[in-house]
């Protein structure tokens, strides 16, 4: 038995068994190290401290504590009193609220999860006080979510660029277009199931006025100020995305510690433990993905994935449709940064091979797992909204199926015309 085959089939039953990602990498490769006699197994140590040695992984729990502080901080209700403002008493209005107060916190936490957390919390029970049913409260939260992972800053993006050595800065760039495109679809799919369900909007928010908005706006200022005070910082050039990630903890302390005076010692110590639980997620799994990445490499791996692939179909959009097609199933039953630190050191030399743009792939590659937060038995958003919901994933499963679908539209868009994707990057000169 090949090397190869040893690591796949052992990793594949490690999976079955139920082992944790990090656990089934890391024996895997011990096993066939071992049985395969292909390396020394002093390379495990070694793959490992690579793995854990990558500056910019430090933004991914900087990110989630400044999401947890501005949670802490009243900042995320600012912003929510703001959009309802806007949408409050349209048909859907609450759950249009949900998604965008969703996209608005995305340029703040990078997380599809603790988006749905910290905006879910706030909004589905004051859905449920408005008349509307536990499934669409539900099902808004938990697609709303799913544009944490898109509009920058986005943790599955920072690994892919750290996996590809390609600029943390150019995929940021790159999911904006596509991130606003995804919110325009999910509030579109918002307004029409509640137009058919009869779900109005908030019959106590006032009729709108531009006077009262303005002063909102005044009142809210500091906290509408984040996302650009976080990512102009990045664009502008005055910080990396890690020493943003630094400004944003900054700047979550002073507006909900100095001027909304919300902030308190134990929430600051919550949000650390948060970011530290995170942060130790994550470095585990890219560890032990390292190890088993070098392994892949040496028995070439990449170069037999392209070979079958591309005696299937040489079509740069049929091979994505393909992996599109395979990340829809793994998305069932993988975490989206495990897929993701494993799938994408295996296909990005077939991706360039095809003539693919990276960026272009690392968007689709994104998107794609953006399903995976929503479909059983492991949409880890499905779990945060029901818990707040009281409902079971099962019938959020279901309720989820319109937006679903939106997603699956806009992914196909994104992959037939790539220059949604990366004509904002090389526009402005990231992408090169």
């Amino acid at each position: 038995m090949s090397p190869l085959t040893i690591a796949l089939i052992s990793m594949v039953v490690m999976f079955l068994l139920g082992m944790p990602i990090f656990m089934s990498l890391c024996i895997a490769s011990a096993l066939t190290l071992m049985l395969g006699d292909i390396l020394p197994l002093s390379i495990i140590h070694n793959s490992l401290f690579d793995g854990l040695n990558i500056f910019p992984l430090l933004a991914i729990p900087c990110f989630v504590v400044a999401g947890t502080l501005m949670e802490y901080g009243n900042i995320t209700n600012q912003i929510i009193d703001v959009v309802k403002m806007l949408v409050g008493r349209t048909y859907g209005g609450l759950g249009i609220t949900t998604i965008l107060a969703c996209t608005f916190f995305a340029a703040i936490s990078g997380s599809g999860p603790g988006t749905v957390a910290a905006v879910g919390t706030i909004l589905i029970p004051a859905m449920l006080r408005n008349g509307y049913s536990r499934d669409y409260a539900a099902a808004a939260a938990s697609s709303g979510g799913t544009i944490g992972i898109l509009i920058p800053p986005s943790n599955p993006m920072i690994i892919y660029a750290i996996l590809g050595n390609f600029s943390v800065t150019a995929m940021f760039t790159a999911g904006f277009i596509p991130g606003f495109i995804v919110a325009f679809g999910m509030v579109l799919t918002a307004y029409i199931v509640a137009r058919r369900k009869g779900f109005k909007g908030d019959d106590s928010q006032p009729p709108f006025t531009m006077k009262a908005f303005l002063q909102a706006i005044r009142r809210c200022f500091f906290a509408l100020m984040t996302p650009i005070i976080i990512l102009g910082s990045i664009y502008s050039g005055y910080a990396t995305p890690v020493e943003a990630s630094v400004v944003a903890i900054g700047w979550a302390l002073l507006v909900g510690g100095l001027i909304n005076r919300s902030l308190r010692w134990e929430h600051i110590y919550k949000a650390l433990i948060e970011g530290a639980m995170v942060c130790g997620g994550v470095l585990l799994i890219v560890g032990a993905s390292t190890l088993f990445g070098k392994i892949l490499t040496f028995e070439e791996a990449p170069q037999r994935l392209a070979h079958l692939v591309l005696g299937i179909s040489d079509n740069p959009q049929i091979v994505l449709l393909m992996i599109i097609a395979v990340l829809y199933v793994l998305g069932m039953f993988m975490e989206t940064l495990s897929t993701l630190i494993i799938l994408a050191p295996v296909l990005l030399p077939m991706i360039l091979k095809l003539g693919i743009d990276p960026i272009h792939f690392g968007i689709i590659l994104v998107v794609t797992n953006e399903v995976a937060l929503l479909t059983p038995p492991l949409g880890v958003n499905l779990f945060v909204s029901s818990r707040i919901a009281n409902l079971s994933v099962e019938r959020v499963s279901v309720s989820i199926l319109p937006y679903l679908l939106t997603l699956t539209l806009c992914i196909l868009l994104f992959t037939f015309f790539p220059a949604i994707s990366t004509w904002l990057p090389y526009t402005l000169g990231y992408g090169k």
